[in-house]
């Protein structure tokens, strides 16, 4: 059956009718990229950049201190060079001198004014302002002195004052929540600045219906240029739909009448990808496929605190158990089979490849091996899953085919185990408070440094981030020692280290490390993204006279 067919019985079953092509006419002159995003958006407010939706439209509205390229190394932006004091206590940026902040009436006149170091300040202020209850206020909430942390002794110079040294400080100034916004625009609207939002990044707002549309137009003052010298961005405009399924998003991509789609649906992979990953022939030659890692480890984790009376008669208190589990699951048919070979066996540690520092001390993990699983079932005291209690896996509705297919590969070789359906928000806020012993989850970076994965297990932290409650000395000395030290050879090995002593104690179950899967149509060029699916419009080139 076509496509197109195919996906007109499926929408038929759901009410959703056909809806016409949005924007300009055939012909037009103007390039207009359009997408759509699940679920809605709730915010334009950077300090609440909690969600990829939110984050994607003030990236393309905002700019930060620094950014982080398709290669996840980080460069300047509103910055245009940084030094770190010796003790690694005190970080100066120099800024820009040509940044405006885009046109708005709370400026005199509605003209943007010129972006300052004040203005700095005041953003990541804000942040970690209670009045604001930012949800990323997380990032420099005890990392930050507490008198005075941002201070401005120029316009063209800030300066940021941390308690203790933590080297990754570059990368978590890349993350949206740290953009730059002008005072005078958030007072001017208050709370109503989540649909009023002012930046210097290369689209402003033009409006926003909620539930249904977003337009961005192109900032004719915005202070990039290409490497020949030309102004970007080079589209006209951005146009974002929030159609609530993945069905009618790749129904209208398959029209043309949206330019892009990130992932696909599980219903869906069949129709469009082969099992090793790759487009169906039908699609190859009409549409382009990016496929790259993904910085998200899908896992499962157990409560390892010994006091947690979950699991003092849990066989998953023991070593042994956990790393038979890791042995007796096979990676490779959960990608092929419930993936369409999307994304990585994990069969290394808990940090994902594509992670920079960590290439050249990959960690050895588990591969599939059910004979080590029995063994070290025997060795543990249960030979051949003898008297050994039935563990409980608990999942969400989304994660139960994975689930059940791992509890079957564990009763094979004799790890009774049963799976447990829980809504995902209710899953969450149990793993949060420590509830469930035996759980399915995923870890997506934050920024491109593995210390936001080593986090998961420093013995110091809270659930979040250390689900498990692992708690390891060493890990710990290591882990405070990388945050320490300026030499970024000796953190990147101690990254290394902090990995392959967590996966030997095996708090987790390391399933897959995904992949990011974008589509575009033949006529669009020059879209970028990273490994932390963040995608760059500055320079995408749409063919003129495109719907």
């Amino acid at each position: 059956m076509h496509f197109s067919r195919l996906f007109l019985a499926i929408l038929a079953g759901t009410g959703l009718a056909l809806l016409p092509a949005c924007g300009h006419k055939a012909g037009s002159e103007e390039a207009v990229f359009r997408y759509n995003q699940i679920g809605g958006m709730e915010t334009l407010d950077p300090a609440f950049a909690k969600n990829l939706t939110v984050m994607w439209n003030v990236h393309h509205i905002y700019n930060t201190l620094l950014e982080v390229d398709s290669a996840l190394h980080v460069t300047p932006s509103l910055a245009h060079n940084w030094e770190a004091s010796a003790d690694g206590l005190q970080y100066t940026f120099h800024l820009r001198s040509d940044v405006y902040f885009q046109d708005n009436e709370a400026f005199p006149g509605g003209k943007g004014r010129k972006m300052v170091a004040s203005d700095v300040v005041y953003s990541l202020g804000r942040i970690i302002d209670p009045a604001t209850a930012s949800a990323g206020a997380w990032i420099f909430n005890d990392r930050v002195r507490d008198q005075q942390p941002f201070e401005a002794p120029d316009d063209s110079t800030f300066v940021l004052h941390l308690r203790e040294p933590f080297r990754p400080l570059p990368e978590i100034l890349t993350m949206p929540y740290c953009s730059v916004v002008p005072r005078e625009v958030v007072s001017r609207w208050g709370k109503d600045f989540r649909n009023h939002p002012c930046g210097t990044g290369p689209f402003y707002f033009k409006y926003w219906d909620e539930g249904n549309m977003l337009v961005l137009h192109r900032n004719p003052h915005y202070w990039e240029k290409d490497a020949a010298g030309k102004s970007l961005p080079y589209l006209d405009a951005i146009q974002v739909s929030f159609h609530e399924t993945r069905a009618m998003e790749f129904l209208l991509f398959n029209q043309d009448k949206i330019d892009f789609v990130s992932g696909i649906d599980g219903s869906m992979k069949d129709l469009v990808l082969t099992k090793k990953g790759t487009l169906r022939p039908e699609f190859a030659d009409r549409i382009n496929l990016s496929k790259k890692i993904y910085l998200n480890t899908e896992y499962l984790g157990f409560i390892v605190d010994p006091d947690n009376k979950l699991i003092r008669n849990s066989p998953i208190r023991l070593l042994k158990i956990r790393q038979a589990i890791n042995y007796a699951i096979d990676r490779s048919k959960i990608v092929t089979y419930f993936r369409n070979g999307v994304g990585v066996p994990a069969t290394r540690g808990f940090i994902p490849p594509g992670m920079p520092g960590t290439e050249q001390s990959p960690v050895k993990g588990y591969d599939y091996n059910p004979a080590r699983a029995l063994q070290l079932l025997q060795e543990a005291g249960f030979e051949g899953g003898s008297n050994l209690p039935v563990i409980i896996l608990t999942a969400s509705d989304a994660d139960a085919d994975i689930c059940n297919f791992v509890a079957s590969q564990l009763n094979d070789v004799g790890i009774k185990t049963e799976v447990q359906v829980m809504l995902k928000s209710s899953l969450r806020q149990q793993i949060s408070q420590s509830n469930i012993a035996f759980f399915k989850a995923q870890w997506i970076a934050d920024y491109p440094d593995a210390e936001t994965y080593l986090a998961f297990f420093y013995g110091k932290f809270p659930a979040p981030p250390n689900y498990s409650r692992f708690k390891n000395a060493t890990f710990d000395r290591w882990y405070n020692q990388s945050l320490q030290t300026n030499n970024d050879s000796l953190r990147f090995a101690l990254y290394g280290k902090m990995d392959s002593l967590a996966t030997s104690m095996a708090p987790v179950v390391p399933l897959f490390y995904d992949e990011l899967l974008h589509f575009t149509h033949r006529d669009i060029s020059g879209l970028q993204s990273n490994a932390l699916n963040m995608i760059d419009l500055r320079r995408v080139v749409k063919e003129k006279g495109h719907k």
